[in-house]
């Protein structure tokens, strides 16, 4: 796509943003809100989206599935007082809801799937009831302006001015920065254009690249976005990145899932999902390509938070191990 028709896309998503941004009242009354147990604090938001973004990396889902789930969460929880204990119902269900827009149906995770790696409390049914309810609330229907829509056409722009030169942007730490900033409440209230355009800004400084600085001017000038207002929120992204760079921050990656989980409740998932019987063994038949256990194939479920337990690289005795053994010795004695 040439300049100008970046350029003009620009300008209607432009014009199209403020449908789609969470009411600014509702933000700041969770936000002032502290932790009980009939409101929804920031806190308790914050802590949910990372749980969403730790949901998205399991599944393999894209940035903009993430991001579509975020804003559909804020501007619900913006518009309706939701109770901390259907919050996880309500932000699995925006999930769900971005994740049928914005994935190919078969990469789409089963509704029971998704409910039960997120280790939560209610059914299939209860989450299809609550998809109605918040698509019905935000009249949605199909995909979204968001701040992920603005940082790849701003890509774009920008590559088509400097492509010649070599000077290039690194898209995919553009969208991992953008994640970040989406777990605080915070960056809700900032428009998805000047947002975006502050990571961008604060991403070419970093590269110490002139000329994309002045496609960035030349991007904030054909918008009309104030220099008072791209200033405030590049201060505010700029420690926001600087935590989420430092090794004390614990972030989700695309690294395998593995949990470490107590007896008891590896008791509780066996009961659910029992493990197979294995074959009676023939006596002088013995295959040694059949002796091959699969239990570091099997998945247990931890009793943190998802966004805790990923990239856990630690060992633990994995339920299924003990259990198929005492099942192994039973039927070579029979």
């Amino acid at each position: 796509m040439d300049a100008y028709k970046l350029m003009k896309e620009l300008r209607v998503n432009y014009e199209q943003e403020a449908y789609y941004r969470p009411k600014e009242t509702g933000l700041r009354l969770i936000e002032s809100t502290e932790e009980d147990d009939s409101r929804i604090s920031a806190k308790c938001r914050n802590a949910k989206v990372e749980d969403l973004w730790s949901l998205t990396s399991f599944f393999g889902y894209s940035t903009q599935t993430f991001v579509l789930a975020v804003n559909l969460l804020d501007r619900f929880l913006a518009m309706i007082r939701v109770q901390p204990k259907h919050l996880s119902c309500v932000s699995v269900s925006c999930l769900h809801m971005a994740a049928k827009v914005t994935e190919e149906e078969c990469d789409l995770a089963p509704a029971d799937e998704l409910i039960r790696i997120g280790q939560c409390r209610f059914t299939a049914s209860d989450l299809c009831r609550m998809e109605k309810i918040v698509g019905e609330k935000l009249g949605f229907k199909s995909n979204a302006v968001t701040a992920l829509t603005f940082l790849h056409l701003y890509h774009q722009i920008a590559l088509s001015h400097s492509a010649d030169r070599k000077e290039t942007l690194s898209l995919e730490k553009l969208e991992a920065q953008l994640k970040a900033c989406l777990c605080r409440i915070s960056f809700s209230k900032a428009k998805p254009s000047v947002l975006a355009l502050s990571l961008l800004r604060q991403e070419i400084k970093a590269a110490q690249s002139e000329d994309m600085l002045e496609i960035a001017h030349h991007i904030q000038r054909h918008l009309k976005i104030t220099d008072g207002e791209l200033l405030l929120w590049s201060e505010r992204v700029a420690p926001c990145l600087s935590d989420y760079a430092s090794p004390e921050c614990s972030k989700p990656n695309h690294r395998k899932l593995q949990w470490i989980v107590s007896r008891r409740t590896a008791q509780n998932l066996h009961s659910y999902r029992t493990v197979p019987e294995l074959p009676t063994i023939p006596e002088g038949c013995w295959d040694e390509s059949e002796s091959e256990d699969s239990c570091e194939d099997v998945m247990s479920s931890g009793e943190e938070s998802l966004s805790s337990s990923l990239g856990s690289d630690a060992e633990g005795p994995f339920f299924p191990l003990h259990l198929r053994r005492q099942k192994h010795r039973q039927h070579l004695h029979a």
